[in-house]
Formats: structure tokens, C-alpha cells, sequence
């Protein structure tokens, strides 16, 4: 099988992991496993009374949510079938290393990811959800989709062809573009970490106030060493709104930049296919807008929730499409 060929079949599960992932972190089933890679020391989940009675005797801190630990297990093992999809990629990229354009730097650069990936999910567990490691498992994910689609589109037959024009200043602003959603998918990460979606309960104002009382040096502090329990948070109100109120200014400079972008490609006379990207671009964009203010009118529904990070890994791959097509017509 050809990379593009398990690329193919490797995305729908770099998606699908995302999703899961989100709705492990809403639904507060991050340590529905207190171990790893197992769960109380199964490859599944104790259910009969005798299995759950051991694995409580075992974790005496962390009594058994059967729900909470297959919603947790069920991410652990699409995240393993991604894994070795990916490790398939690599193989195939290594035995054809030889070749023109084998594509055997993105391939190991994607291997190693998602063993780092591993790592980080690990941490995620014996750190006690550590919200810089939630973050960068949640950037990891984002990456993982990104690169594999890359390697679609590069294995794609329509993958050069698209019109020069003005393709230079369209391109450097789509890496400004994706560059932004990257940060504001970090804020995210670090919003849902913290427990501090719902800090601000009402919108536009937070709190009844523009600009209510915030903690931004409490709100930012990356690492506060192990043995600390960050499941529910630990962080009081004005930290939390500190960083509530940063993700809403984030969203605003998404607006301003892809908005923009979006713009700027629908006037693009030139391909078609660039219109159609910017057009996708500008509606995602306001799809995760208005899902975004509906996790706050709605008090964080989790189907509005999980959403709000689907529709944010299909931005991407939408500009990751925009920019891998001017790319190559800069060329």
C-alpha cells in the first residue's frame, strides 16, 4: 500500500482521536484510567464485581467509574490503531527512501509526533492532567491531522496546477492565518486545561463587566511542579477569567486575520480552487465563531463543545489546502 493510500485511511483517525480527546477532557474522564497504557492494570475496562473490587483494593484514591474509563479507553485505542497507521507510513516511506519525492522526511517527522504523542498521553496520566501537557497533547493531535493531510495533498493528483497571479501575498497570508489558529487552538487547550470555558458565563461582556478582575501572572504560570492534582483545576476565578478573556481576544484576532484571508482569496480571479479554499476558510471560521459564543450562552453543552474542536481541526485542513495549493504555484 502507497502512502498516500494509509494517509487516507490514517486521517479519519487523527480526526476521530481529536474528537474523542475532546470528549475525554469534557465529560472529566481524563483519569477514568489512573494507569497507562492500561486501564487498572487491564487492557479494558473492570465491570464484573470481583474485577472492580481489585482494581479499587489497587488504586485506593481512584475508585473505578466504569462510563468515565471506556470513554477513556475507547480514545486510548483509536489513538493506537492512528499509531500504527503512521508507523505503516513510515515504513513505506524508509523502504522507498531511494525514490524521488518519497516523502521521507514528513513521514519520520510524523512517526516521531505521534511516539511523542504517546509520551504526552502518557503524562497526561501520571501528571495528574498538568494542563501544559493537556495543551501540548491537544497541539500534538492538531499537528498529527495536519500532516497527514499534507501528505495527501502532496500524493494528490490535482496537487500542482493552480494559478500564480498575486499567489505570493495570498500565500504569506495564509501561514499569518494558520499561524493565529494555531495560538488560539493552544488558548483553547490551555482554557479547557485550566476549567475556565465557563469563567465568563455571559457574552459579549464577562461577568456583567468589559473588562472584569484578572489574574494574568497566576493565569500563565506553565509549570508549578509534579504531585499536584489538576483534575477540576486549581486555579481561582480571576485566573480562570484571565485566561476566558485571552481566548475571546484570540478569537478576535482569527476573525481580523482569516477573515481577512477569506477575502482576499474569494476576489482571487485566477483558480477557482482558491476561491472554493478562501470559501471554506471564511465559513468554518464562522461556524467556530458561533460555536464558540454557544458554549457560553449554552453553559458548555458537550456536543456544542466537541464540535467547537472538530470544526477547528477542519479550519486547519482547510488552510493547510489553501497554503499547500499557493505553494505550489509559486513554483
Amino acid at each position: 500500500m502507497n502512502i498516500r493510500r494509509l494517509a487516507l485511511l490514517a486521517t479519519p483517525f487523527a480526526l476521530l482521536v481529536i474528537v474523542l480527546g475532546a470528549f475525554v477532557r469534557l465529560s472529566d474522564a481524563g483519569l477514568g484510567c489512573p494507569d497507562w497504557p492500561g486501564c487498572y492494570g487491564r487492557i479494558d475496562v473492570p465491570q464484573s464485581a470481583e474485577q472492580i473490587e481489585k482494581a479499587n483494593a489497587a488504586f485506593p484514591d481512584r475508585p473505578v467509574d466504569v462510563a468515565k474509563a471506556w470513554i477513556e479507553m475507547i480514545h486510548r485505542y483509536a489513538a493506537a490503531a492512528l499509531g500504527l497507521l503512521i508507523l505503516a507510513i513510515g515504513a513505506v516511506a524508509w523502504r522507498r527512501r531511494g525514490e524521488r519525492d518519497a516523502l521521507l522526511v514528513p513521514s519520520l517527522a510524523l512517526v516521531a509526533l505521534v511516539l511523542f504523542q504517546g509520551l504526552l498521553g502518557m503524562w497526561t496520566v501520571t501528571w495528574q492532567l498538568k494542563p501544559v501537557v493537556v495543551m501540548a497533547h491537544l497541539l500534538g493531535g492538531f499537528g498529527t491531522l495536519a500532516l497527514l493531510w499534507w501528505l495527501i495533498l502532496r500524493r494528490s493528483p490535482s496537487a500542482s496546477g493552480w494559478a500564480a497571479g498575486a499567489s505570493g501575498t495570498l500565500y504569506r497570508w495564509t501561514l499569518v492565518g494558520l499561524a493565529v489558529v494555531v495560538v488560539q487552538v493552544a488558548l483553547g487547550g490551555w482554557t479547557s486545561a485550566n476549567y475556565a470555558a465557563l469563567a465568563c458565563p455571559d457574552f459579549p461582556a464577562c461577568q456583567r463587566q468589559w473588562w472584569p478582575e484578572m489574574d494574568f501572572a497566576e493565569a500563565f504560570v506553565m509549570w508549578r511542579g509534579l504531585g499536584v492534582n489538576y483534575e477540576y483545576g486549581v486555579l481561582d476565578n480571576a485566573a480562570r477569567t484571565a485566561i476566558h478573556m485571552t481566548h475571546r481576544l484570540g478569537a478576535v484576532a482569527v476573525l481580523l486575520s482569516v477573515g481577512w484571508l477569506s477575502l482576499r482569496a474569494l476576489r482571487f480571479a485566477a483558480d477557482s480552487r482558491v476561491r472554493v479554499a478562501g470559501a471554506a476558510v471564511g465559513g468554518l471560521m464562522l461556524v467556530q465563531m458561533g460555536l464558540g459564543v454557544a458554549n457560553v450562552w449554552f453553559y458548555l453543552p458537550i456536543s456544542t463543545a466537541v464540535g467547537h474542536n472538530a470544526c477547528a481541526a477542519m479550519l486547519i485542513l482547510a488552510l493547510v489546502t489553501l497554503g499547500h495549493g499557493l505553494r505550489r504555484a509559486r513554483k
